[in-house]
């Protein structure tokens, strides 16, 4: 007698059992989405999207960082509920069964978040899954390049730095030049300061090489510095810089010719001039003696 009555004891377990496996697989989630990255002051929405396979859903229910903010009950009257949580508000008007949308997130809104679906009775089959939302504050403005020269030359030595504007996270910066990605040792840095109430972060990150001919296009050298957080900011700061071009002779050589100081023109024109001198001092001589003839032969 006991031995029938610890068969059937086992018969009804192994059939409990198999009911509850297959009322498992039968409410099961099919896609958690939850952004990795929200911007501050903007809306976020958290989507849960389950199959319930023939049972009769009882409630949604979301968390963040294990503690409950709203839930969505069919039969309840409304159906949805709000919990008062530190940076958490959410949109009544456009969260669902589904989805849950919040309003104007801010830093303290970054956490993990966790949707719980559960059916009805007899079983209350539960599934759940989570994951991690980051709220980002942008920075007000664009990476800034400073240190750099109007001009270089082959063999100069190029020391500039690029500088984010305050964020949270910090920026990551790189550096191209021409376009491309910036040697690895050339690269100084990055650092990180945390600045304000909100410790909001700027990133600094040097770029220092000796310039070679290579680094010149066409005459001109270009240092692009790129800032990004994930995939909601992309802003770049980009300066160009000559190379030292040949310089141009200023003054162009006149069309006629000037002979040098003691050359064969000067010693040419120099003879001529004495035996010009010589001449006239021979007439004058010549002169005077004729005259004095003339007299004599007259007296």
């Amino acid at each position: 007698m006991r031995l029938l009555t610890f068969a059937m004891d086992w018969r009804i377990l192994i059939c409990i059992l198999n009911v509850l496996l297959q009322g498992g697989m039968s409410l099961h989630l099919v896609e958690l989405r939850i952004p990795s990255h929200a911007v501050r002051n903007q809306s976020a929405r958290l989507e849960c999207h389950f199959d319930l396979d023939g049972e009769t859903l009882y409630s949604v229910k979301w968390y963040k960082d294990g503690n409950e903010f709203y839930r969505f009950v069919p039969r309840n009257m409304p159906p949805a509920q709000v919990f008062p949580l530190p940076g958490v508000t959410v949109d009544m008007h456009n969260s669902t069964e589904s989805q849950v949308v919040l309003s104007s997130v801010q830093l303290s809104t970054s956490g993990t978040y966790r949707c719980e679906v559960s059916g009805e009775a007899p079983f209350f089959q539960t599934v759940t899954e989570h994951g991690h939302m980051i709220v980002v504050a942008l920075p007000e403005e664009e990476p800034r390049i400073a240190g750099g020269r109007n001009r270089y030359q082959v063999g100069d030595t190029v020391r500039v730095n690029c500088t984010s504007g305050r964020s949270k996270p910090a920026a990551q910066l790189n550096w191209f030049i021409n376009g491309e990605n910036a040697d690895q040792s050339f690269l100084k840095g990055p650092e990180t300061f945390v600045t304000g109430r909100e410790g909001l972060e700027t990133s600094v990150l040097g770029l220092e090489f000796v310039v070679k001919p290579k680094h010149f296009k066409q005459g001109d050298m270009k240092l692009k510095c790129l800032a990004t957080i994930a995939t909601v900011y992309w802003r770049s700061n980009e300066e160009s810089v000559e190379g030292e071009r040949p310089q141009r002779a200023s003054v162009l050589e006149s069309r006629g010719t000037v002979a040098p100081s003691g050359s064969r023109a000067d010693r040419v024109q120099a003879a001529g001039s004495s035996s010009i001198f010589a001449q006239g001092i021979t007439a004058c001589v010549f002169s005077g003696f004729f005259a004095a003839a003339v007299l004599v032969v007259f007296r």
